[in-house]
């Protein structure tokens, strides 16, 4: 017989046996239960000082550990436990950054006793109505009974592609009454004791295998088209672990038995697709005229694409009015969601290995050559204008962005990049050919995100290489100067944690994103504008900044100093943060 124990404990106690070996947070009165059994277990305790770092940095943790999911133990989960209404507030913009993307993230927050509600206590609000916007499942625990069952359907749902957070409200009373009950497995196991999170792949299923019909269809679209277009979006690179078939191979199998040219999506954050491949052209900018230009063929095949569409409407159609278009996708909302489209709904990397072999079948080889040819054709025609992204007319020992980008790849060609550099992107998607799983970012586009993130990430590859037995890598944070102003205070977790996180900061001192897309809304030049609240003058000293919070601080402004500054950087034993002067 199970000695009687609280809600807390027993939220805990399920912690532990799924493998949760952290939980982020920033405590309140309605979270003491929990945060006091947390102090009591294994569980490390990780405390970020707003509510946001603590969610964005759960997000990244999630993120880096659901691309080594086949190779941890436990869940790759990450959990977040945040105080009621003000503290779920606080938490939503990083909660719609984990949304977008796909961060397998448990959230939970304190709520008032049921009893007192009526009274609408101080603190209280709709925690299930502010959330479930932004989840897969949102909910609140409304007994110590019904508590080992929501929270093994929490942890499932969130682990289950497509991957997203999910969110639980714990009432005080619910988390201070005491029960017998145990926590329930993920799982087919009927194990009560020892771990009940088996290995991910007999833990959490795949999407399973696209319809054959379906999968014919789509094969018959590709090899009658003229000149097919692969456009691969980030729930490719996410499902690495659950496949059993790794998504990135697939596409570069159906790239090549289709012979089309790949490109990635608006927005896309994730590597899936190798960027030195014969058959990759580029990433697909957010911007109507040079999206239209690449969209303009005749068949286009989208592949685990979300945010694939411009920042704001376009005139134009970006997919031609005649075009014939299939979707492959792991979930069913996002086939033929802005467009007519043949669907396959099914696991990427299976769905792709199977139509790849049902092309391979009816294309020919000379029909794939006459192909590869329009594909360097093209190549050539966005090489240019590709090429010279970041790389600004500089005056002498000025840094461009395209400098920097480079830079860092000579001091740490292996690194985890998480990048939220917002105007400095391009340079360092066009500059870097990362290997999947070495970079993530900021998809919702909401500022504030990737610098928690990166935290998280640099605490889930310590844990990955402890458990691997493997060198961690460097984690970089590529953080924009009005991004990393949003929670530069995300480096006290960093610092109270010694994680090894280099972040690097390129700052031209403004809302450069604004400015151009002033010009590009309103047009004329810059010279032509008053900016309205886009620039930081005076210029906050980002470096002093960061050792306030315990990191290590670096200034740039120097080409010369640039390389060998990183690399002090990189070598120091804990967080740095390396402010580098670059140009518009």
């Amino acid at each position: 017989m199970t000695e009687p124990r609280t809600g807390a404990e027993l939220f805990v106690d399920a912690l532990e046996r799924y493998g949760v070996e952290h939980v982020f947070g920033n405590p309140g009165t309605t979270e003491l239960p929990v945060v006091n059994a947390i102090g009591e277990s294994d569980v490390e305790y990780v405390l970020g000082l707003h509510e946001d770092v603590a969610v964005g940095a759960a997000a990244g943790y999630a993120s880096l550990r659901r691309q080594h999911a086949d190779e941890l133990d436990g869940l790759p989960a990450g959990v977040v436990n945040l105080h009621v209404a003000p503290g779920m507030a606080h938490g939503l913009g990083n909660l719609y950054g984990a949304a977008m993307a796909g961060a397998p993230l448990v959230v939970t927050a304190g709520n008032h006793e049921r009893h007192f509600r009526h009274e609408e206590p101080i603190l209280s609000g709709d925690l299930v109505t502010m959330t479930e916007q932004y989840t897969k499942w949102s909910d609140e625990v409304l007994s110590v009974e019904a508590l080992p069952a929501m929270l093994r359907r929490a942890f499932r749902v969130a682990c289950t592609p497509p991957t997203g957070p999910v969110f639980l409200a714990l009432p005080l009373d619910v988390m201070t009454e005491e029960t017998d009950l145990e926590p329930e497995p993920i799982g087919g196991t009927t194990e009560s004791t020892g771990s009940l999170a088996e290995p991910i792949g007999r833990t959490i299923p795949n999407p399973g295998r696209g319809d054959p019909r379906a999968i014919d269809a789509a094969a018959d679209a590709i090899a009658e088209a003229e000149n097919p277009v692969l456009v691969v979006g980030d729930h490719v690179g996410r499902h690495r672990a659950w496949s059993g078939v790794d998504p990135v191979d697939a596409a570069v199998e159906l790239a090549e038995a289709a012979g089309a040219r790949v490109h990635g999506e608006i927005l896309g954050y994730e590597v899936n697709f190798p960027t030195d491949h014969e058959q990759w052209v580029s990433h697909v900018p957010p911007s109507e005229r040079l999206a239209q230009t690449l969209y303009n063929t005749d068949t286009l095949v989208f592949a685990g694409c979300s945010t694939n569409t411009t920042l704001w409407a376009h005139e134009e159609p970006l997919v031609p009015d005649d075009a014939t278009v299939v979707d492959l996708t792991d979930e069913p909302w996002e086939g033929g969601k802005n467009h007519s489209a043949t669907v396959v709904t099914g696991d990427l990397g299976h769905v792709m290995t199977e139509l790849a072999e049902a092309v391979e079948e009816c294309v020919s080889d000379d029909t794939r050559e006459e192909r590869l040819d329009q594909v360097d054709a093209m190549k050539q025609l966005v090489s240019q204008q590709l090429d010279a992204m970041g790389d600004d007319d500089v005056g002498e020992g000025e840094i461009s962005k395209a400098a920097l980008v480079d830079a860092m790849r000579a001091v740490a060609a292996d690194a985890f990049v998480m990048d939220e550099g917002i105007t400095s992107r391009y340079a360092l998607l066009t500059r870097w050919d990362f290997e999947p799983g070495h970079l993530m970012g900021n998809k919702g586009g909401g500022l504030g995100y990737g610098l928690p993130a990166a935290v998280g990430a640099a605490l889930a590859e310590r844990g990955r290489a402890t458990a691997l037995g493997d060198e961690p890598r460097t984690v970089y944070g590529f953080i924009g100067d009005g991004s990393y102003l949003y929670y530069p205070h995300s480096l006290y977790t960093a610092a109270r944690y010694d994680l090894d996180l280099t972040v690097v900061v390129p700052d031209n001192r403004n809302y450069r994103i604004l400015k151009d897309n002033s010009m590009a809304m309103f047009g004329g030049e810059e010279d032509d504008y008053e900016f309205t609240g886009m620039d930081f003058d005076p210029a906050v000293d980002i470096a002093a900044n960061a050792e306030s919070h315990g990191a290590a601080g670096y200034h740039v402004d120097h080409v010369d100093d640039l390389e060998s500054t990183l690399a002090e950087a990189v070598e120091e034993s804990g967080p740095s943060v390396v402010d580098v002067r670059v140009q518009d």
